[in-house]
């Protein structure tokens, strides 16, 4: 770590090569996308309601109208909502590359804000997102000059065959927990019973942990240390309970149609077989900004635009990629703020 701003010149000269790097790896994708028939869009990023997740934190400011009326407005967490409703419109294959803003998220691999890619195709089946970003790490790589991905000290070869991994696989073969028992028919979970195996594996279960809570210590604890490494790992078919925006997996309702892809032990993205039952979709989003209000006494507002377009949307399948990730890997730079421009702050 230095002291030096990243303004500095001297500063600036030992950023600059890995910030041109940068550069390069955005351009080579843009190329890519369009080559496949993207068209590449720009959400506004101020938005009537943030998303609608439980623990994703937003920036809230207020828009003042003509009539000096203010009224609640937030920073986008991400495109989602705006690009659906292009979906919706009648746009098949978009892409955006898009500055979002998340509050309570710092450190070397976040950034209050950042730049996600997302992008959507519709009438396709959400495991062809798989082999985008598959071929999008290998031309990250190709631009930066580098044929691994590396952090903290792995390695991950984006040009060998990834790894499709279901997340009841991943937990059977890391932590030994039968995830799959936990989870009733109807989508249902039982904490007790995820609770028990979680501390049979070792780890600590707080009293007031809910299963959600438990799901997550057990991915960052036991799972995700051995995803990505040597090579791309696809986590896929995540519990239907933790995917509000994701269709079931039409073989078994207990999971649903999303995965996040994995290299270096690191997230760098996250895709969606999505759901366009508007009615389902409320449902999800009240359940969620209860869960919300119990754990951090606020709610969101929900987008009643967005919901109105799910009826017009198409079958479709979406993914967000952090950029930013994507070129410190590429790079091997230590720190998510290696890799930005001017670093927020």
């Amino acid at each position: 770590m230095t002291d030096t701003p990243w303004w500095h010149p001297s500063r600036h000269a030992d950023r600059r090569p890995v910030l041109l790097a940068r550069n390069r790896i955005q351009g080579a994708i843009r190329g890519w996308l369009a080559e496949q028939g993207f068209t590449e869009v720009d959400p506004a990023a101020l938005a009537i309601s943030p998303g609608n997740e439980a623990h994703l934190h937003a920036f809230a400011t207020e828009a003042i109208g003509n009539d000096g009326v203010a009224r609640r407005m937030y920073l986008h967490t991400s495109p989602e909502f705006a690009m659906k409703k292009l979906l919706a419109a009648g746009e098949t294959r978009i892409a955006a590359f898009a500055h979002v803003w998340r509050n309570r998220e710092s450190g070397p691999r976040h950034s209050p804000e950042f730049t996600m890619l997302e992008w959507y195709r519709a009438n396709e089946d959400y495991t062809v997102l798989m082999d985008d970003v598959a071929a999008m790490l290998q031309i990250a790589c190709r631009a930066a000059g580098s044929t691994l991905l590396r952090h903290a000290g792995q390695d991950c070869d984006p040009f060998q065959p990834y790894e499709r991994l279901s997340v009841a696989d991943a937990f059977a073969r890391h932590a030994g927990i039968d995830l799959l028992a936990t989870i009733r028919r109807d989508g249902a979970t039982d904490r007790d019973a995820l609770a028990a195996q979680a501390m049979a594996a070792g780890l600590r279960v707080g009293a007031d942990d809910t299963w959600s809570d438990i799901l997550s210590r057990v991915l960052v604890a036991r799972i995700e240390p051995h995803l990505g490494l040597g090579r791309i790992t696809m986590l896929d078919r995540y519990p239907a309970a933790e995917a509000a925006l994701a269709r079931a997996c039409p073989d078994d309702p207990r999971e649903a149609e999303r995965f996040e892809v994995y290299a270096c032990g690191v997230e760098l993205a996250n895709g969606f077989g999505e759901l366009t039952d508007p009615a389902e979709q409320r449902r999800r989003f009240a359940a969620e900004m209860d869960e919300k209000q119990r754990v951090y006494g606020e709610r969101y507002p929900l987008d009643e635009d967005f919901l109105a377009a799910l009826a017009l949307m198409p079958p479709a399948s979406g993914i967000a990629l952090g950029f930013d990730r994507l070129a410190m890997l590429a790079t091997a730079a230590p720190r998510i703020a290696d890799v930005l421009w001017t670093p927020a702050g």
